[in-house]
């Protein structure tokens, strides 16, 4: 970057922290303002603008009514990417008039634009998931945001400024916002339907937001890789705080001495937002169905034939059939009442004289059906006599090993076994139909939302290894000392004899 020979210098970084280390954060903001600062005063640059965030007035746990120039910074902030842009505009603000170089910064409030990458750039790639049909908190806060053009306006005013009313806008930072306050849900909905998706309309109570937040916070903080799970906490993060805490800010101070009046409305600037993300509408992207991979997961589970497309409900009428057969052998065999002998020859009794019926009427039902293709062959039926002999074999050999009672291991293992099967005995009918229902429902609802379930066991492995080394790391150290010796030692052994 070359900055010799000019008169103005505005900084404004797009570092999205997601995809950022602590070190690197530092490094490009901090220490990247710094920098910058320092080669204004090397070649004697006169007016150095540096554009920051209204967030860093924001503690994460208290609203923000008509906030001022006043407010102070928090002891402690949420996230790394707003306490980094505080660090950089205090250096900024510190640097006005050493070396005769004037400064000041601009604190824009949820700036905005056509090919946003950050803010509209979330809400877009989450229009077409299961995400986009929450609201989170009671939805009642209200929030600022700033089109980008007016956001560059603000950045000439502030350099006109500078020279014409130096005394009270250098060494000063100002709220940008439009002047229009707005809910953050309503800035979100009209997003969604500008491009042809439903508004968020399932409400999730403030209990359990209030709840999650924290949680988020923690999380999104231990996390040093997995950086598109880690961006999605920030941007679900982000939308919590938007719904339980209200930021607003005053601008009155921007409009007295920078002259800043903002030049794009609101519903404009939305307008020519969602115009420009037109290729991402909902009537411009490829049907479900097309958007799935050559095979999808579910299928690569199910192992892409007939069973998946049963489960998955290629043929809805193929699907609802077999699952009303399957619904009708569960009465049969487990809710009727009888024994599952019974229950057989009552379903061979029906089969029978279904077929001396068939075979009586003057039109045949089943004569498309040839008949012997149900024998089995001499081959066939040997492979599966083998088969029964085999299990039967080692069921016995399993039986006198623990007849000679030598292998207690094998005693516990087949202990176990048999107090589980008991155990689930006296549940089997409900384990079936549960099974059952999983079956016909789950592939299917996976295959529907793959991506978002995806991400959500990620986050949930995430969480769960983060806490068991919170566990870890609170007990004793004799434990921690044992479990290292034994750590140690599976090492040892795996370790191969050089002899």
């Amino acid at each position: 970057m070359t900055i010799d020979g000019s008169s103005v210098v505005f900084v404004a970084e797009t570092l999205d922290a997601s995809q950022c280390n602590l070190y690197e954060s530092y490094m490009f903001i901090v220490q990247g303002a710094k920098n910058v600062i320092y080669a204004c005063q090397e070649c004697k640059v006169k007016r150095l603008i540096y554009n920051s965030s209204a967030d860093v007035a924001f503690d994460g746990s208290h609203h923000i009514r008509n906030g001022d120039e006043s407010v102070l910074y928090p002891w402690k902030y949420t996230d790394m990417l707003t306490e980094m842009k505080a660090q950089a505009e205090a250096l900024v603000l510190y640097a006005n008039n050493h070396d005769d170089l004037l400064t000041c910064v601009l604190r824009p409030s949820n700036i905005f634009g056509p090919s946003d990458t950050h803010l509209v750039h979330a809400m877009v790639n989450q229009a077409n998931s299961v995400w986009a049909k929450f609201v989170l908190g009671s939805g009642d806060s209200l929030s600022d945001f700033t089109y980008v053009e007016n956001v560059a306006h603000a950045h000439i005013c502030a350099a006109e400024a500078l020279i014409s009313q130096k005394n009270s806008v250098a060494g000063k930072a100002f709220f940008i916002t439009n002047l229009e306050p707005r809910n953050y849900w309503e800035f979100v909905s009209r997003i969604y339907e500008g491009l042809g998706y439903k508004r968020p309309s399932i409400r999730v109570p403030p209990k359990i937001v209030n709840f999650l937040l924290p949680l988020l916070r923690w999380t999104s903080y231990k996390l040093e890789s997995e950086s598109d799970v880690k961006g999605l906490l920030v941007s679900v993060q982000f939308a919590i705080e938007s719904s339980l805490f209200t930021r607003t800010f005053n601008c009155s101070a921007a409009k007295e001495h920078i002259n800043y009046t903002p030049v794009v409305p609101l519903d404009e600037g939305i307008a020519l937002t969602v115009k420009s993300f037109s290729h991402l509408a909902k009537s411009s992207l490829p049907s479900k169905q097309r958007q799935f991979k050559d095979y999808s997961k579910a299928e690569e589970i199910l192992g892409y034939g007939k069973v998946a497309d049963i489960l998955l409900w290629r043929d809805e009428m193929e699907t609802f059939t077999c699952f009303l057969i399957t619904c009708g052998l569960f009465y049969w065999f487990l809710l009727s009442g009888r024994t599952f002998i019974s229950s057989t020859a009552g379903l061979l009794l029906l089969a029978t004289f279904f077929l001396i019926v068939n075979s009586i009427l003057p039109v045949n039902i089943f004569k498309k059906i040839s008949i012997p293709c149900l024998a089995i062959s001499e081959p066939t039926m040997r492979n599966m006599l083998d088969n029964v002999a085999l299990i039967w074999n080692e069921g016995v050999q399993f039986a006198k090993t623990l007849a000679h009672g030598e292998d207690w291991s094998l005693f516990i293992k087949a202990a176990v076994l048999l107090c589980f099967l008991k155990w689930i005995s006296h549940s089997l009918t409900f384990l079936l139909g549960s099974v059952l229902v999983f079956a016909f429902t789950s592939f299917f609802i996976y295959e529907q939302y793959e991506d978002e379930l995806d991400q959500f066991f990620r986050v949930v492995v995430i969480v769960a290894k983060s806490l068991l080394t919170l566990l870890l790391r609170s007990l004793p150290p004799s434990i921690i000392s044992i479990l290292s010796a034994d750590d140690e030692l599976n090492e040892e052994q795996k370790q191969p004899v050089v002899k």
